[in-house]
């Protein structure tokens, strides 16, 4: 399937202020409205839906705990919808596919917050001198960062599933797709369990 540059654009936009937002207001970059948004600009709303609700499961009972970061629910939610939405494959299996791309956005998150540690100092200062618009810089600095790099891992792997994704999906073999949708059906049980305990 063929992709408008201007999809291309909204994905990114929509990855870069989700990457942003699990930060801060933390409401808009939950899988369940990242496969809504998604699907409406690829052009399938309910395959979106689907997919974002059933990541949504899975990722219910993610949480970091100390310096430990769980696979990211951002660019897992949206590569979901994505590979679902591109390739036609069925939910269960895009959610098992998802899981690398989770942990890239985990490895995104730690090299941001790896590279601003040294700048800790510098807001300590700024904050030390009350110079709130230096602080602001910092934190705008590292949210440009972060929405960047998802960004970038999320357009990369869209444009390069939508020209051969579909050559690499017809070489899987059938009993390892029905392997990848029977985890990605079992996942959405896993966060839920976690969530009831």
């Amino acid at each position: 399937m063929d992709y408008t540059i201007f999809q291309i654009i909204l994905v990114f936009i929509v990855t870069f202020i989700a990457a942003i937002d699990q930060f801060s207001l933390e409401s808009l970059y939950q899988p369940i409205v990242t496969g809504m948004v998604i699907g409406l600009i690829l052009g399938d709303l309910q395959t979106g839906l689907i997919v974002g609700g059933t990541y949504q499961l899975m990722t219910i009972g993610n949480m970091p705990v100390g310096g430990a970061q769980p696979p990211n629910a951002v660019i897992g939610g949206i590569m979901a919808a994505i590979l679902a939405i591109t390739l036609q494959l069925e939910p269960t299996v895009a959610v098992a596919t998802a899981i690398p791309f989770s942990l890239l956005g985990q490895y995104g998150v730690t090299i941001i917050f790896s590279l601003m540690s040294p700048v800790m100092s510098k807001a300590d200062s700024y904050a030390h001198d009350a110079n709130t618009k230096g602080i602001d810089r910092i934190n705008y600095l590292a949210m440009a960062g972060l929405g960047t790099i998802f960004g970038l891992i999320v357009v990369l792997f869209f444009i390069g599933g939508a020209a051969f994704g579909n050559q690499a999906v017809a070489a899987i073999p059938q009993w390892l797709m029905g392997g990848l949708g029977a985890a990605g059906g079992m996942m959405r049980y896993v966060g839920l369990r976690f969530y009831l305990k």
